[in-house]
């Protein structure tokens, strides 16, 4: 078994109105929410993905399946928590991060020290340990026309 592995993850949520947005486990203000059966933190959720492939244990729908109920509306910092334990069963820890969140609107880069800083936490590993940029599409599709958010994470763990 190998001393370190390395896992991509991928999510993308709707937004909708009458729901708080959630990113990389804090609130960030914004008139639209994004719509899951969670939480539906979509940076949380591409990290958990990476992890979890890092692992070989599958993904989130697989340990978390939106059809229970055990999950619905869950704090997806759980969720990460929960698969920190997994990887933990099969003797990794997380080694770093490297996420990309995908949204037009709301500017993201003055909410990342406190993403890095609450999902350290979460991991219990180094903020630095953590990287997460913002980027646009420039308009394009429906993230440039706001009509959803995605994010993009690469995962190390180590033994």
């Amino acid at each position: 078994m190998s001393r370190f592995r390395i896992g991509m993850g991928y999510d993308v949520h709707q937004l909708v109105s009458n729901r708080d947005l959630w990113i990389g486990g804090i609130r960030v203000p914004h008139t639209f929410g994004l719509l899951g059966h969670s939480d539906a933190d979509v940076l949380i959720h591409a990290i958990c993905d990476a992890l979890l492939g890092a692992a070989n244990m599958r993904d989130i729908g697989y340990h978390f399946p939106d059809s229970s109920n055990e999950f619905k509306n869950a704090d997806s910092k759980v969720l990460l928590k929960r698969v920190v334990e997994l990887i933990a069963t099969k003797g990794y820890r997380v080694g770093n991060i490297d996420a990309t969140i995908c949204a037009q609107r709301p500017k993201l880069n003055p909410h990342i020290p406190q993403m890095q800083e609450c999902l350290a936490q979460v991991m219990e590993i180094d903020p630095d340990d953590i990287s997460i940029k913002a980027t646009t599409t420039e308009e394009l599709g429906f993230t440039g026309r706001e009509e959803g958010i995605s994010a993009y994470a690469v995962a190390l763990i180590e033994k």
